[in-house]
């Protein structure tokens, strides 16, 4: 990749990473259906408009079934998933669930598209659940009573993440990504008002509470997806998808240092686990079989 790409690969990451952040920070005043409406309704005023000026509203109406089940499974369960998490999980843990999406995308395109599971991949599946379920014992609670409700959330955001690409490159090859991202984004704001105007909190939130779910709509959902988007353009999709391994460390960082949560040894190896677990299923790791 060329330097311009790196560095904006690594201003992604920091991006994303910091998205589990405000989660944290915002959920509680919110709750986890507004902000996660909030969140994808944002996301549609910046990537809509933006798709319309291109001419191309008309993929939307073409294309609306796939599309609509990615506003499912791409925007409106995962972001409910994870904010609903965000009350009681830390973001590091947050990310780490986040990272293992290519190891449900990797079983859903084996059993649903036929790819090919060699045996490294299939070393990595099992190398890959084995840090997911490490984390979910030893650093989401289970084992001290924690909520068994939000590893649950992070799991079911995580499958259907992983359930996306294989809809997309089923039913939606060739498609723009801005129309399916900025689609996505507007079928899942319009399964969330509803239930969101339902679930809006009782007490008006802070100044300072709409200004952290602006960030989290505007900079971590709509820019970011631009930015993903123009990297996979220039960068290719490989190495495009690479900013999934280091969203986790600056989550990890962000946790830290505004949050105070800890950095600890047993979490370091879940989120190496997951990775190492992870770049052998999607094949960017390629060890040699002599």
């Amino acid at each position: 990749m060329r330097p311009r790409d790196v560095a904006e690969l690594i201003a992604l990451a920091a991006i994303w990473g910091s998205s589990f952040l405000f989660m944290r920070i915002a959920v509680p005043a919110f709750g986890p259906v507004a902000i996660a409406a909030l969140r994808i309704g944002g996301a549609s005023l910046l990537l809509v408009p933006l798709l319309a000026a291109r001419g191309d509203l008309g993929l939307l109406r073409r294309h609306w079934r796939p599309i609509a089940v990615l506003g499912v499974t791409n925007s409106a369960v995962p972001y409910f998933g994870f904010a609903y998490a965000a009350l009681t999980t830390g973001t590091g843990v947050l990310a780490i669930f986040n990272s293992a999406s290519p190891l449900f995308a990797a079983v859903v395109a084996w059993l649903w598209l036929g790819d090919r599971l060699t045996p490294p991949r299939v070393a990595g599946l099992a190398i890959g659940f084995a840090g997911i379920v490490w984390i979910i014992v030893y650093k989401s609670g289970l084992h001290a009573g924690g909520t068994l409700l939000a590893v649950l959330a992070c799991l079911l955001a995580t499958v259907c993440y992983g359930v996306s690409p294989s809809v997309t490159k089923r039913h939606l090859s060739g498609v723009s990504p801005l129309a399916v991202a900025a689609g996505s984004q507007l079928v899942g704001a319009a399964l969330l008002a509803i239930p969101a105007l339902l679930a809006w909190p009782a007490t008006p939130p802070t100044l300072s509470g709409w200004l952290v779910v602006a960030a989290l709509a505007f900079v971590c959902t709509g820019l970011a997806l631009l930015m993903y988007f123009r990297l996979i353009a220039h960068a290719g999709p490989a190495n495009a998808i690479s900013v999934t391994y280091l969203i986790p460390i600056f989550a990890i960082a962000w946790g830290s240092l505004f949050l105070d949560e800890a950095i600890t040894w047993p979490l370091l190896a879940g989120c190496a686990v997951v990775f190492l677990g992870t770049a052998l299923a999607t094949g960017i790791l390629r060890p040699r079989i002599s």
